[in-house]
C-alpha cells in the first residue's frame, strides 16, 4: 500500500490487516519499488496517485505492469480521473473519498477471492 497521508495509511492498512491480508506501507513510490524489489510473494498494490517523490501513482502502475505484470493495481485519487488508457491491464480505479471496507474488499476481489 502506498500512501503518503499519515493517518489515512494507518486506517487503510487496519482495514486490509482486517480483511485478512498482509499489508506492507509505503510513503511514496520509490520506498513501493524497493519493497517490490525485495519481496515475491506481492499479489496487489493500492496506490494514491498524488505523491510527493516525483513518482505518481500512475507512473508507479505502469512501472509495476512492467516489471511485475502478474501484480494487480489498485490507484486511487480524489482529484486525478484516469481515463482508462492510462490504467495499466492489471489495474483497476477508485475514487476517493471511498468507505474503508469497500476499498478492501476491492483489494480481495483482485486477489480471487470474493
Amino acid at each position: 500500500m502506498v500512501e503518503d497521508e499519515g493517518l489515512l495509511r494507518i486506517c487503510m492498512a487496519e482495514a486490509l490487516q482486517n480483511a485478512g491480508l498482509t499489508v506492507f506501507e509505503a510513503v511514496n513510490a520509490t520506498d513501493a519499488l524497493k519493497v517490490l524489489d525485495a519481496r515475491n510473494d506481492i499479489r496487489v498494490v493500492l496506490t494514491d496517485i498524488e505523491m510527493p517523490g516525483g513518482i505518481d501513482g500512475l507512473a508507479l502502475s505502469a512501472t509495476i505492469h512492467e516489471r511485475w505484470p502478474e501484480i494487480g493495481v489498485v490507484i486511487a485519487s480524489g482529484r486525478i480521473r484516469p481515463d482508462a488508457a492510462e490504467l495499466p491491464a492489471n489495474g483497476e480505479f477508485i475514487a476517493k473519498p471511498y468507505d474503508l471496507d469497500e476499498m478492501a474488499v476491492r483489494v480481495v476481489q483482485m486477489l480471487g477471492g470474493t
